[in-house]
């Protein structure tokens, strides 16, 4: 099981994933907004668009942008069930447990606080 600094180096090589960063306007509103409430959306998304079994338009369900949580969920490979799948041997077909969804959330907030600076 790697870490999630291991998960964040390995993102950083694929040239799809190593092409999201966070935007002026963006690490404004993360310095606005608090790490708290970031989370709490980290979290919220999480359950929404990825928790469940069968997602909502699983592949199309996590806009590329219009929050900084968005954008991470893209370059951490946590956009849809089939990345997670792909990248993090995530199961298919199944839903996500608790631990499994602060997983996430935590690999969210790790990429945020890299690239808020």
């Amino acid at each position: 099981m790697q870490t999630i600094d291991q998960a964040l180096d390995k993102l950083e090589r694929s040239k799809f994933r190593s092409g999201f960063y966070l935007t002026e306007k963006e690490k404004q509103y993360l310095e606005e907004k608090g790490s708290a409430t970031i989370r709490a959306h980290a979290e919220d998304f999480v359950r929404q668009k990825l928790a469940p079994a069968e997602p909502l338009n699983d592949g199309k369900q996590t806009p590329m942008r219009g929050h900084p949580v968005f954008k991470a969920m893209h370059a951490t490979a946590c956009c849809c069930r089939g990345c997670l799948n792909k990248w993090y041997k995530v199961p298919l077909h199944k839903e996500l447990t608790e631990t499994e969804q602060q997983k996430i959330v935590n690999l969210l907030m790790a990429w945020i606080d890299r690239n808020k600076q």
